[in-house]
């Protein structure tokens, strides 16, 4: 019954918000990015995510986070501590319901088959950045089970080279942030729960909603990696790399109960 009347008072949130959004996207307002974080808070509530965090976002800019990808709740648990622009696969934009959530977040959407399309892609993340932007990039390209990292793709970190000015010794920092499902109801998250947990895309998206609803109370620890300065003539593979190691090793951590705060 609670979660029935959360769920309600989210849509009727959802619909006094986008109005308002719509014209904050049109005018380009800065309350654009703003009214996103209050409804992703209010939507982690309404399903029960507690999020944890360790360390800090970085404060200097242009910023990128690079983060461990499982499930669509990223996107809640990432929007709701900062005010964020997602990197997601033009498809995304297609999706019921996710992807006009997507869009009213003004996503930047990728087509990485269309190289004639990829300039003007790279230099909206660009300008983006530019703006003052934090822009959220999953570099394995695809959703895991949440147990593990998957392979980064380095090709994905062009967004950085791109964001970086055409004259100077500039720099983009990217930052790794781990994201892991670590309890449930206050237990151990074990490996019954890991379905609710991650989203591997072959179960439909009413089905494993009702999942996280009927788990209940769930935590979720964010971790604040070191940033990765990127300047110009630096290797994307030795950038995606270290990016790689330090995912690894903060969710590693989490999971095994071996995280120090």
């Amino acid at each position: 019954m609670r979660a029935t009347i959360l769920l309600i008072l989210l849509a009727l949130l959802t619909f006094a918000l986008v109005p308002v959004q719509l014209l904050a996207l049109k005018f380009d307002w800065k309350l654009r990015r703003r009214l996103p974080r209050l409804w992703h808070r209010f939507a982690l509530y309404t399903l029960g995510i507690r999020v944890l965090r360790h360390g800090a976002l970085e404060s200097r800019s242009p910023l990128m986070i690079a983060a461990n990808h499982a499930s669509w709740k990223d996107i809640l648990i990432l929007g709701s501590i900062a005010d964020v622009a997602f990197i997601a696969k033009q498809e995304v934009a297609a999706w019921p319901v996710f992807g006009v959530l997507a869009r009213l977040q003004k996503t930047i959407f990728v087509v990485r088959e269309e190289k004639r399309r990829s300039g003007d892609q790279v230099n909206e993340i660009a300008a983006r950045m530019a703006d003052g932007e934090i822009v959220v990039l999953f570099p394995e390209g695809t959703t895991s089970d949440g147990n593990r990292i998957l392979g980064l793709k380095s090709t994905l970190f062009g967004a950085a080279a791109a964001a970086l000015p055409g004259e100077g010794d500039g720099v983009v920092l990217v930052q790794p942030v781990a994201i892991a499902y670590t309890r449930v109801q206050g237990l151990p998250l074990g490996r019954y729960h890991r379905p609710v947990a991650g989203w591997p895309g072959d179960v439909g998206l009413l089905p494993h909603l009702k999942g996280v609803i009927s788990a209940g109370a769930m935590d979720v620890d964010v971790t604040f990696g070191h940033a990765v300065e990127f300047r110009k003539g630096d290797n994307r593979k030795v950038l995606a790399a270290n990016v790689e190691r330090q995912l690894r090793d903060m969710l590693s951590a989490h999971l095994r109960g071996r995280h120090q705060p």
